[in-house]
């Protein structure tokens, strides 16, 4: 029997509740396909910070570096907001990316066709769209030096430094690369090179490297007017490769091409070591504690770490095709209403695509 060690950091906000459906989905997944997951939970965000005043303590993240994979719901809460930057939820996860060497975050955006009519788009627009987002993730602004603010003046000042280096954008390139030749091989770099020296760097050396497979189709294109494209026409996109700041932003967008960014995935990953598999949304604690949260962006991360974490296909398929099952009953969570399905709790949910599998 094929044995795994898994992180869980359920996190903040809702992240207990759909954490606890992934649990049972991976419990049903192990029994079914023979292989044993021992799940530690650890403290992370604002809970590790009640718990230990550092939102990702040592303890923490040695765990996480000694594992397989792990599975981070969600962190973060307005409580936290007047802490110190360094020990706010955010930083912690920054610190988990930086640690473990995280530089490769991979957006997976896909309409379901029982969930056409949740978008706010029109359905011919939105319908057949299935593009990755492959987003730098441990350089540019959120990780540039120096930043700070300047206080000891008239006028209160504040900086931040976007900053790249050549390699660091041909190792995100080479997935994107990876990624586009396993699909259409199509690649729509994103940057803001008329205004920005660090764009031109990033265009300058994603041509470089992309050159040198022959059969890939490279375009740029300038971070404003992508954004006006993943609303205009998303199917023209492919893989879309950009840096940090607008991977951020970019992905969340295409969230609501879904109809809610309760729906959507993404894999963290190295060239080495553990990946860190979560869902894009965030901790919601207007919704903890209600039973009314969506679980199915937690429910896919968990299929992407059996996939591309723990080289469980078969078991990573087999969420997906419960997920769309439940979905094509007419079952949904409050963030998916339109008015003509049937309205689950979290849990509901949660045990209806555990009794598909």
């Amino acid at each position: 029997m094929k044995r795994y060690k898994v992180v869980l950091l359920s996190g903040d906000g809702i992240g207990p509740e759909i954490s606890e459906i992934s649990i049972k989905i991976l419990n049903r997944l192990s029994q079914k396909y023979d292989f044993h997951i021992d799940i530690k939970e650890e403290y992370f965000g604002g809970i590790a910070y009640e718990k230990h005043k550092d939102p990702a303590p040592k303890a923490t993240l040695d765990q996480c570096k000694a594992c397989d994979a792990v599975l981070l719901a969600c962190v973060g809460d307005v409580k936290y907001d007047n802490l110190p930057r360094q020990l706010r939820p955010e930083s912690g996860l920054l610190k988990l990316r930086s640690e473990l060497n995280l530089f490769a975050n991979i957006r997976p955006i896909k309409i379901r066709k029982s969930l056409l009519d949740s978008s706010s788009l029109k359905k011919e627009i939105i319908e057949n769209v299935d593009l990755i987002v492959v987003r730098e993730l441990i350089g540019g602004i959120y990780f540039g030096q120096p930043r700070g603010q300047i206080t000891n003046t008239k006028i209160k000042k504040a900086f931040n430094t976007m900053i790249y280096d050549s390699n660091e954008i041909e190792r995100i390139t080479e997935v994107a690369i990876k990624i586009a030749n396993q699909r259409s091989k199509n690649i729509c770099s994103v940057d803001k090179s008329n205004v920005l020296e660090v764009s031109q760097l990033w265009r300058d050396t994603v041509l470089e490297v992309t050159s040198k497979d022959k059969n890939l189709n490279l375009r740029n294109m300038y971070v404003d007017n992508a954004a006006m494209q993943l609303i205009m026409n998303p199917r023209q996109f492919d893989v879309i490769l950009t840096s940090n700041l607008f991977g951020d932003i970019l992905s969340d967008l295409a969230a609501m091409l879904t109809g809610s960014i309760g729906m959507l995935p993404s894999a963290s990953l190295s060239n080495s070591g553990p990946g860190v598999f979560e869902p894009v949304h965030g901790s919601a604690p207007d919704l903890a504690g209600k039973n009314i949260a969506n679980p199915i962006a937690m429910a896919l991360s968990t299929s992407m770490m059996l996939k591309i974490g723990l080289n469980e296909i078969e078991a990573a398929d087999d969420i997906e095709i419960a997920i769309d099952n439940v979905l094509s009953k007419g079952y949904r969570t409050s963030d998916l209403d339109n008015g003509n399905c049937q309205v689950l709790s979290c849990s509901e949910i949660g045990e209806k695509i555990i009794k598909e599998i």
